[in-house]
């Protein structure tokens, strides 16, 4: 199953789970009615305020907690006692987590989430939390940093990160919220028997009241437990597999298991609290739930589907080595020498074969080859630059010195509106370090580094923010034109920035058909095309329809070269991101084609492509084919 199918599926579970919430919010209504009923006697009357009582607890109760949750995978990471990973941690275990996050995210073509510890938490588990790849947090337990070594967690990482790119978060965010609403009635019946109801001249009917609504919530319970189970289940299955095929082994994914399975702690989370509100969004069972409220299938069968020959009495085999010494994850990489084995970028000016149907299923669904890439993309950038992209005090001259242009005049022009904007330091910084720094960098380099850049970016005040977009904008406009890359580097910028300040605000699955954004369709292919074949009109029409031939095959929408060049994209953008999933993979063929309706693309084309794909959140990875 691909990335567009993935999605379609996660809309259809979004659907599925109002279904769910609706059936169990009927049967808690019917509980309560019958209920009052037989203490009360049939009373119309009294069974309408009932039940419009119920409804307006369940729905505040879920209005609340989504509204505790609208600041996206930050704000779950911090609620659930995470401590924020620091951008310049020496700890040993903390950097590898660093490293092996920002090269899967590379590897996905996703922007780096922020990483965050549950100190506390001696189990090996991990969650990722957040509407949108732009919002998106991982945290990952101390226990996991202790003992997994670096094939493992990496595998443990993978697993999450498919949860980013299918949708799965954007769900699971929205199940903590309305499921707090079903428990809303356990809780208030709770809170009424621990305050006594005994003290009031109409106690014993409170107390009953009390109880009523206790026993009632455990109906709730019941049904939000069933909802994480039936939701929960298939998705983590599919997140193994996903795991896998990212990270080229089964060994390090089933070694993490095999860890779970044979220690102690297991995945089990300290705080019972906490990992039942999370357990649908845990790499492992956090809670101990079996049989119907699983949420995850058993460990062992888990281990099987990567390793099918592997027996329980092996597992147990370890679990009694490991009650003698427990593994050490650190000492495990020293002794395996797991220090990554690099590969080599592309020429600058190469060129990648490649085809629609290709393009389109690594969306989302990155290969060995792409991981590989991303090893090299990350390995060949220098430390320092990597360093500077992770400090809060380098970050906005480094992004800027991306953007700064080779021609001296042109710089003249852009160095006044940075300095103008952030002051006169992040001006001569920025040019300081286009100068030195990023003279050597690779094309194919420059948006990941802002990738890597993205975490420390994005804890920036609102307003910080608000005044480093619109430098970014007059930076690359100064000049009257827009080159490829700088169209690519800002809207990235600005679309992954804005979601991460309003992420509630961007999260929804589109439901357009092609047949309604015509136009749209029409003007994204011209500007794919003409950039690709700007000084041949002929070939860019050819281009052209290629493109229009995959999306729109009965139409006729003659090619006319956008006047504004690449930034007539500005405009499309609304329409083809409320694309149904399935049309979305349609748009990344067409636009594939004509980009290379030669057969083959150039690095600066396929910056533009994953552009494309980053910006209606079809993220692509860097290395599109091996380079001719």
């Amino acid at each position: 199953m691909n990335f567009f199918e993935q999605q379609a599926k996660a809309r259809r579970n979004s659907t599925r789970l109002v279904v769910l919430f609706a059936l169990a919010v009927v049967g808690i209504v019917l509980a309560i009615d019958i209920a009052v009923a037989v203490m009360a006697g049939p009373n119309w009357g009294l069974l309408a305020f009932t039940t419009l009582a119920t409804l307006a607890v369940i729905g505040l109760g879920s209005l609340y907690r989504m509204a505790s949750l609208r600041g996206g995978g930050d704000t779950v990471a911090l609620q659930f006692g995470g401590t924020p990973v620091p951008q310049d941690t020496t700890d040993a275990s903390l950097r590898r987590l660093r490293n092996v996050v920002e090269e899967i995210s590379i590897a996905s073509g996703t922007p780096v989430p922020s990483l965050y510890v549950l100190e506390n938490e001696s189990a090996i588990n991990a969650f990722a939390a957040g509407y949108s790849p732009s919002d998106a947090a991982i945290a990952v337990t101390r226990g996991a940093l202790d003992r997994l070594n670096r094939d493992e967690l990496q595998g443990v990482i993978a697993h999450e990160f498919s949860h980013v790119l299918n949708g799965d978060m954007r769900l699971n965010i929205r199940l903590m919220g309305v499921l707090f609403g079903i428990l809303m009635i356990s809780l208030i019946g709770r809170k009424v028997l621990y305050l006594g109801g005994s003290r009031s001249r109409n106690g014993a009917a409170i107390l009953g009241a009390a109880l009523v609504a206790i026993v009632v919530g455990a109906i709730g319970m019941f049904f939000a437990r069933m909802i994480k189970a039936s939701v929960s289940r298939t998705r983590e299955r599919l997140a193994d597999a996903s795991a896998v095929q990212f990270t080229r082994q089964t060994a390090g994914l089933a070694g993490a298991l095999k860890k779970i399975g044979g220690l102690p702690d297991g995945a089990r989370l300290s705080d019972r609290a906490d990992a039942e509100e999370a357990s649908h969004m845990l790499f492992g069972d956090g809670v101990g739930f079996s049989g119907l409220f699983a949420t995850h299938p058993p460990i062992l069968e888990r281990i099987q589907a990567l390793e099918p020959g592997f027996g329980g009495e092996q597992l147990e085999r370890m679990r009694a080595q490991w009650a003698m010494a427990p593994p050490s994850g650190l000492q495990e990489d020293r002794m395996m020498g797991l220090d990554g084995h690099p590969g080599t970028l592309p020429a600058r000016d190469g060129n990648f074969d490649v085809t629609p149907p290709m393009v389109s299923a690594q969306v989302g669904h990155p290969e060995a080859d792409d991981y590989h890439r991303a090893d090299a993309i990350v390995h060949a950038m220098p430390e320092a630059l990597r360093t500077l992209a992770r400090s809060r005090e380098a970050v906005l001259p480094l992004v800027l010195g991306l953007l700064l242009d080779d021609d001296p005049g042109i710089r003249g022009r852009q160095l006044p509106e940075i300095t103008a904007r952030l002051g006169d330091a992040v001006a001569q910084g920025a040019l300081a370090l286009h100068r030195g720094e990023l003279v050597a960098l690779h094309p194919m380099q420059r948006l990941p580094l802002a990738a890597i850049a993205f975490p420390v970016l994005r804890r920036r005040p609102r307003p910080e923010l608000e005044t480093f977009l619109d430098t970014v904008h007059a930076v690359v406009h100064c000049d009257g034109r827009v080159s490829l890359f700088e169209y690519c580097m800002a809207r990235l910028l600005e679309v992954q920035l804005r979601e991460s300040l309003d992420p509630r605000n961007h999260a929804r699955f589109g439901r357009r058909k092609p047949g309604s954004v015509r136009q749209e369709f029409a003007t994204l292919l011209a500007v794919v095309a003409h950039a690709g074949s700007p000084g041949d009109p002929a070939a860019a029409q050819r281009a052209y329809l290629a493109g229009l031939q995959r999306v729109l095959p009965r139409d006729h929408l003659p090619y006319a070269p956008p006047a504004a060049g690449v930034l007539a994209l500005d405009e499309v953008w609304p329409a083809l991101d409320a694309l149904e999933p399935l049309a979305k993979q349609a748009m990344v063929e067409a636009v594939t084609a004509a980009a290379s309706h030669d057969g083959r693309i150039s690095v600066a084309e396929s910056e533009l492509l994953r552009t494309i794909c980053g910006v209606l959140h079809c993220p692509l990875p860097p290395g599109l084919e091996a380079a001719g």
